[in-house]
């Protein structure tokens, strides 16, 4: 049995009885839904209070941020001086929604704005210079960086020496060698005084436009019911969500305001693009965003061009759109060939290396691997087998890497402390990535491994579920499912809850869309269905009668031929008698 395979370790919540008393009486809140509060740790009613109801007036100030003032001041005066302003953003979502949300936004205050998204299977050593070359064919004076720059010091210099300012806004994380230029507004940078660190490239955008929609109202240029920020908020959601951004605090906030513009988005090309994953309008969650239209969206930068994706979503007219919206699907289809042709490259090399799995991370490397894919490809890994996991495409002598990584192994540091081995290295502590010399990756991935094993124990490499209360059949209503939805938008570090209990499987399971199981469940007479995805080869196990099944599930609403009923996720399930 390969370690991906042992069943998950079940971790039980623990609670203060008297602080879920507490919760209880003061949200008057089901006490399932106050048991998940208490058991995701927080210390004060006023903190719960602040994640059940912070509403937009409790944004921060986007002053807050050291350099605002000055970024405000120089936009102001290419918009006084009508200065052509370039906007170059990364090509992942987050950098394509922060692109169209600068994009959009200047354009209505007045700027005259091009944009520039940079296209890494180009495999140039350096995008930002070919950047620079396009702003100074189209005579910009001012570049701001969205989603990107903080580590560009080096290409920064050279845009400043062709006499093209340039602001930085970035979240990624900063490298020792910060660029020299008007502004760098990054909630990471060591200075930064801006409470949110967890901003994604697009909130940094939105947080400009904010400060400068303020500086505008305030000097009289424009008029406060002019202009409406929240038409921008679905831009913020969808790069957020798809860049994996913290759904706690103020991106909570950003992003419950930008789901609901988003679900009657005014974008022509954000609606067909839905209706190309086959999503309702009205119904779209973080999931559908992260699992549909992510990847579509992701697909241009991955293998084709990224800049149409900015296209989509300033687009106008709807024939363009639906061409654009078909094209974003068609890519994505030949997105998902090239990534199950490496998919099945990587798996087989661990088929036949088991050896791999004897260490606490995984380093793979070859020349055959798209460079596009390969960062789906570690996400895969990464959950699959529990590890920090690092997966490099070659090309002509260049490893590019992208690494996922499991909480107990931030990867910064250990990416800073073999500096010497890489060309250049960027991203957070979860998710990175790198560009290396092949000569260098034996050494880099000993040394990497070798700090993996040396700081991991044998159970941080086997999966975990982490519980949040126990609950039974008889408290799954509508009434505990409006609760319930108080606790969303899910997504990372705010993951959908994971309730408990047992359950008599009444006849054995069925397998639906070959890998899937539906589980038929019943607790004091009543039934429900459980759906537990990818678990069909569990089946075997489940074909005896009269079983009890512990399960760890989350429920959701299943709406089908107009009619609602309570379903289960089912996320494991360990047989209590067999």
């Amino acid at each position: 049995m390969t370690l991906s395979h042992r069943d998950p370790i079940w971790i039980y919540p623990e609670v203060d009885p008297d602080w879920h008393k507490t919760i209880i009486k003061e949200f008057n809140i089901h006490p399932v839904t106050a048991h998940i509060l208490a058991s995701r740790n927080f210390k004060s009613l006023e903190e719960i209070h602040e994640f059940l109801y912070a509403k937009l007036p409790n944004l921060f100030d986007p002053q807050l941020f050291p350099d605002m003032d000055k970024a405000v001041d120089r936009v102001l005066e290419a918009l006084k001086k009508k200065e052509h302003i370039l906007i170059y953003g990364d090509n992942d979502v987050d950098g394509i929604t922060a692109a169209a949300l600068l994009t959009e936004f200047l354009r209505f205050i007045g700027a005259n704005v091009f944009f520039y998204i940079q296209n890494r299977n180009t495999l140039k050593q350096s995008v930002i210079l070919d950047a620079m070359e396009y702003a100074v064919a189209n005579e910009c004076k001012l570049i701001i960086t969205v989603d990107c720059g903080i580590t560009s010091a080096t290409e920064i210099e050279e845009a400043v020496k062709h006499n093209i300012d340039v602001i930085v806004t970035d979240h990624h994380e900063p490298t020792a060698k910060i660029p020299h230029c008007i502004a760098t507004l990054n909630p990471k940078l060591i200075n930064s005084t801006y409470p949110n660190r967890n901003l994604t490239g697009v909130g940094v955008a939105f947080k400009l436009a904010h400060a400068l929609t303020n500086a505008l109202i305030s000097n009289g240029s424009i008029s406060a019911s002019k202009i409406d920020l929240k038409r921008y908020l679905d831009l913020v959601a969808l790069g957020t969500i798809a860049d994996m951004g913290s759904l706690l605090g103020e991106n909570r906030i950003l992003v419950r305001y930008g789901l609901r513009q988003l679900r009657k988005t005014k974008r022509i090309g954000l609606a067909k693009l839905f209706t190309v994953c086959d999503l309702k309008l009205g119904e779209i969650t973080p999931i559908d965003i992260a699992s549909k239209v992510a990847p579509r969206l992701n697909s241009l930068g991955r293998i084709a061009d990224p800049r149409k994706g900015v296209e989509l979503l300033l687009i106008r007219d709807p024939v363009a759109a639906e061409s654009l919206a078909k094209e974003l699907d068609l890519n994505n289809i030949e997105r998902q060939k090239i990534e199950r042709r490496d998919s099945e490259d990587v798996e087989s090399f661990i088929l036949k290396n088991p050896q791999i799995l004897n260490h606490k991370a995984i380093v793979l490397y070859s020349e055959k691997w798209h460079p596009g894919i390969i960062p789906i490809i570690t996400a895969r890994i990464a959950k699959q087998y529990n590890r920090p996991t690092i997966v490099i495409s070659i090309d002509q002598g260049v490893g590019k890497g992208s690494i996922r990584t499991i909480h107990e192994f931030p990867l910064l540091q250990h990416l800073r402390d073999n500096a010497e081995l890489l060309e250049n290295f960027g991203g957070h502590d979860f998710a990175a990535g790198l560009t290396i010399r092949e000569e260098n990756i034996q050494q880099f991935q000993e040394k990497f491994i070798c700090s993996a094993d040396a700081l991991l124990k044998e159970q941080d490499v086997v999966a975990k579920i982490h519980l949040d209360a126990k609950i039974n059949f008889g408290d799954l209503t509508f009434d505990f499912m409006e609760s319930f939805s108080l606790l969303e938008p899910f997504g990372n570090e705010n993951p959908a809850p994971i309730l408990y209990c047992d359950a008599k499987q009444i006849w054995p399971p069925k397998v639906v869309g070959k890998t899937h199981l539906k589980l038929y469940l019943e607790q004091n007479d009543r039934m429900l269905e459980g759906i537990a995805f990818g678990m069909a080869e569990k089946r075997s196990r489940l074909l005896k009668k009269n079983l009890t099944l512990h399960i760890a599930f989350t429920p959701h609403i299943n709406i089908f031929l107009n009619k609602s009923s309570i379903q289960l996720q089912v996320r494991d399930f360990q047989i209590v008698n067999s």
